[in-house]
């Protein structure tokens, strides 16, 4: 196998580091030969997989979180170079839903002896990502869980910026088109489109999504008042999510969303654009990832 890893030093506050250490002493002690490339700035891990998919590399592995993975990702769409995934992130949302372990090493392992499995991507715009994508609700949960995640990693930031947004948070008016229908307008609490199922740490936003079907779940949450947004905490942490009554949801092949200044959260990265093309890109993209996906989770 020719390998290459592709570390982000900064990724889960210097976890990532310390993780591309682990593994280049278990390669080494395996006699697998390898190269390991560290990123400098935003958007070098897409120029480094994108180079070593030229130079014909079977595998990249992304030493990071849910960002990297994205920026790997992007360098490897539509190639015959394969992902593969060694989380040392704070979420780590998108191995949750390909049954990725959290342990480092027990993804290495799948690295080098899973064969690829042909999986979505979805382009927004110019761009992809892999995991969920949406407006609302959770782009200020973002806000709020950026400014303690130096402090905390896993789910807990993202339920603090949760239990801050309930107080906080006023709906989104826009317009929706589903599979290129007639726009219709929406004031939601959530928008959210997801190719996998979780966000925030493991928060279960689109319980039904499957990374390889062709699709999009879309889910919209109406809105609603303090004191119900409360009461639901618990249900949409448990995946009840679709079961609310405020809640409808679909999938689709495309959707496109438009509102004036709208935030726009892609797997963590919040944008500002007045309009999203969103379409499902099938098969586009090789992971090194058990081929029969984990069970959704209970509703």
């Amino acid at each position: 196998m020719e390998l290459q890893l592709i570390c982000n030093p900064t990724a889960g506050n210097g976890l990532a580091l310390e993780t591309a250490k682990v593994m280049e002493e278990k390669l080494k002690a395996q006699h697998i030969p390898y190269t390991m490339m560290m990123t400098e700035r935003v958007g070098h891990a897409t120029v480094l997989a994108a180079a070593a998919a030229l130079k014909g590399y079977d595998t990249v592995a992304a030493i990071g979180g849910d960002g990297t993975l994205l920026e790997v990702a992007s360098g490897l769409c539509n190639s015959k170079t394969s992902m593969g995934i060694i989380p040392a992130g704070t979420g780590n949302d998108f191995i949750k839903t390909v049954g990725i372990p959290n342990d480092p090493l027990a993804a290495l392992d799948i690295v080098l002896n899973t064969p690829p499995v042909p999986t979505d991507t979805v382009r927004i715009n110019n761009r992809i990502f892999l995991n969920e994508t949406g407006t609302g609700f959770d782009v200020m949960v973002l806000d709020y869980a950026e400014k303690v995640k130096k402090r905390v990693q896993g789910i807990w930031p993202y339920l603090y910026g949760v239990l801050c947004t309930i107080f906080h948070f006023k709906s989104v008016r826009l317009n929706l088109s589903l599979d290129g229908g007639a726009p219709e307008e929406k004031e939601l609490l959530v928008l959210a489109a997801g190719n996998g199922r979780y966000i925030g740490g493991g928060i279960p936003i689109a319980p039904d999504a499957v990374v390889d079907d062709g699709l999009l779940d879309v889910v919209l949450v109406r809105k609603m008042n303090k004191l119900r947004m409360l009461c639901a905490l618990s249900g949409l942490m448990k995946g009840k999510i679709l079961t609310f009554k405020e809640t409808s949801s679909l999938r689709v092949k495309k959707l496109s969303v438009a509102g004036q200044g709208l935030r726009i959260n892609i797997d963590g990265e919040i944008i500002t654009a007045d309009r999203a093309d969103i379409e499902v890109l099938p098969g586009s993209l090789l992971v090194r990832r058990p081929a029969v996906l984990p069970e959704a989770p209970n509703i």
